[in-house]
């Protein structure tokens, strides 16, 4: 598979902010374990830990913005958008089943990864599906 400048520079600094994402929880998880942190702290903590995410999000933007193949850009926001609807439509059921309090608590941090996980899941989709049409004659 050949990969854009645009799509190496991404993955290769989704990588820097995912490593500061685990070396924050990391370090989060350890500083509530060893010690009973102040509020304040467990606050700064949280948010901190929150902001690499955030960065993954921009750096999306900025994916979309540098990547010059109109062909890749335009399946990137197809499969994109693809999770998006996935993640939502997953939130409305789940949203609903604890509103009748058929499930427990669900994490809400894990719709970015839950969103992740669909976009890689439309991306090979589409990928497998365009290799299928460009084969068949």
């Amino acid at each position: 598979m050949h990969r854009t400048p645009a799509a190496q520079r991404y993955t290769r600094r989704t990588w820097t902010v995912a490593a500061a994402y685990l070396g924050l929880i990391a370090a989060n998880t350890a500083m509530t374990h060893a010690f009973s942190p102040p509020r304040v702290l467990v606050v700064a903590m949280a948010v901190a830990s929150a902001l690499p995410v955030v960065a993954m999000i921009a750096l999306l933007g900025l994916y979309l913005r540098e990547e010059t193949d109109e062909y890749v850009r335009n399946r990137s926001v197809l499969s994109m958008l693809l999770a998006l609807g996935a993640v939502l439509s997953l939130s409305s059921v789940l949203g609903m089943l604890q509103f009748g309090g058929l499930i427990g608590h669900v994490p809400i941090f894990l719709a970015f990864v839950a969103w992740a996980c669909a976009w890689g899941i439309a991306r090979f989709w589409l990928e497998r599906r365009d290799r299928r049409a460009a084969e068949q004659p």
